[in-house]
């Protein structure tokens, strides 16, 4: 059956994908919102749960690889009409993802102090990151089961089931989150910052539970381990291997940021939280298209539709320009409520205005990378992308972080590193999808 490639078959996937998306940077925004204004020792809080937030990220962004694996081989061979024969493939995915992701956060339960001074946290921010990271890492496997569920869902060209369950955490997230941290008033004590890294481990677990339950009654895919060893396992560990490398170099480029916000001092480190999150919510809410491009050319490429696989690459990257131009619009005419929305500190506030402009200015770049990401991951172009996040990290970010830092620009300089990194980024995949696509659409 033929892929229809138009704005409704686009829009039926990326929707609901920008939905599930934008539910996890929304549930850090919840967190740095509520966590900054947080009567008693507000501001070191919000650095705490800064610092935590972007060491967490990065170790499951390291990890959560396999779920572009798993949705990028699910789909080639959905396109090719061979699904049957990887069914036995997501399970093994899983377990191997779950060992992994079991070995690091041991690992990391015993160094904690040592991950936290070593990003410069100390004093009172460092006893919070301490507590908050504690409570927070028991559900780093919780999501790495969800993320690997996703991606078996988006292989199978469903991203409904995956925004419902982004959905019922964000939702149990946010309510846990004014409970716990606030208190109610005859009923719960306020936690504060604990309360916060409480309700995030709750909502997790259900989102867990949820997507297992999702998984077995509405697929025929087994979590039943089963030998012997899937033939396309070797391929999507080495996909994973590539995109875990690239994760480590962007994961670089992210706690370099974090680091070098936390030595200019609290009010830049908060500052900085606040623009990071609003940076991811933005890029997950662009991300939807990504999705359908990874999802849909997955598909095309199994089916070896070049012509349409053409077309789909123009059209995510129009549709997500005009949701980018959107975004910016909507963050010039708020730009001083945004800011209010996180933290009533003026040394912070002050930080953060002083940069919010050079990240609504880098929307379109990063539109155009994060949408291009999203195809090239579908493509299987994951050895291709781990080269782009290498150079963009070692050759663009962390060279012109430095000059900046030489330079005195401070938290300005850090932001724009980040821009230069993006245009590294996005304009290395419109090269590549060019030099390879163009000639397969003309020959065809």
């Amino acid at each position: 059956m033929k892929t229809l490639i138009n704005f409704k078959s686009i829009n039926n996937l990326a929707i609901p994908a920008t939905i599930a998306g934008i539910a996890e940077p929304l549930l850090s925004i919840t967190d740095t919102a509520i966590v900054g204004n947080i009567p008693v020792n507000g501001l070191e809080s919000l650095a705490a749960a800064g610092i935590v937030g972007s060491f967490l990220s990065m170790l499951i962004w390291v990890l959560g690889q396999t779920r572009s694996a798993i949705s990028a081989i699910l789909s080639q061979y959905l396109g090719a009409g061979k699904l049957e024969e990887v069914k036995s493939l997501p399970a093994q995915a899983i377990f191997l993802n779950l060992i992994l992701s079991g070995i690091i956060l041991i690992s990391t339960v015993f160094l904690i102090e040592d991950i936290f001074i070593a990003l410069k946290a100390s004093g009172k921010i460092l006893e919070y990151c301490i507590s908050y990271y504690s409570i927070r890492v028991w559900g780093f496997p919780l999501t790495l089961f969800v993320f690997a569920v996703m991606g078996i869902f988006r292989g199978l060209q469903n991203t409904v089931w995956p925004m419902v369950i982004a959905i019922v955490g964000a939702i149990v997230n946010v309510i846990l989150d004014f409970a716990f941290v606030y208190g109610i008033d005859g009923v719960i004590s306020p936690m504060y910052l604990e309360g916060a890294a409480w309700a995030s481990l709750i909502a997790q677990a259900i989102m867990a539970v949820l997507a297992f339950v999702l998984l077995i009654t509405k697929t025929d895919v087994s979590l039943k381990l089963k030998l012997p060893i899937h033939s396309e396992l070797s391929r999507l560990v080495i996909m994973s291997l590539n995109l875990f490398v690239r994760a480590l170099a962007l994961n670089t480029a992210l706690i370099l940021a974090v680091r070098e916000a936390t030595v200019l001092g609290d009010e830049y480190i908060g500052a900085h939280t606040i623009a990071i999150n609003l940076w991811l919510f933005a890029a997950f809410f662009i991300d939807g298209f990504g999705a359908a491009g990874n999802i849909l050319g997955g598909k095309l490429l199994g089916a070896k539709d070049y012509k349409n696989l053409w077309i789909l690459a123009k059209k995510i990257v129009f549709y997500g320009l005009i949701v980018s131009a959107v975004l910016m619009l909507l963050s010039i005419l708020f730009y001083k409520p945004i800011g209010l929305l996180f933290s009533k500190e003026t040394p912070i506030l002050h930080a953060f205005y002083a940069i919010f402009y050079i990240l609504i200015l880098g929307l379109p770049f990063n539109t155009v990378a994060f949408v291009l990401d999203g195809l090239f991951k579908g493509l299987g172009e994951m050895k291709y992308l781990r080269n782009v996040l290498l150079s963009a990290t070692f050759l663009g970010f962390i060279p012109f972080l430095f000059l900046s830092k030489f330079a005195g620009w401070g938290l300005i300089g850090i932001w724009i590193a980040f821009t230069v990194w993006m245009l590294v980024r996005g304009g290395a995949l419109v090269w590549k999808f060019n030099q390879k696509f163009r000639p397969l659409v003309q020959k065809h």
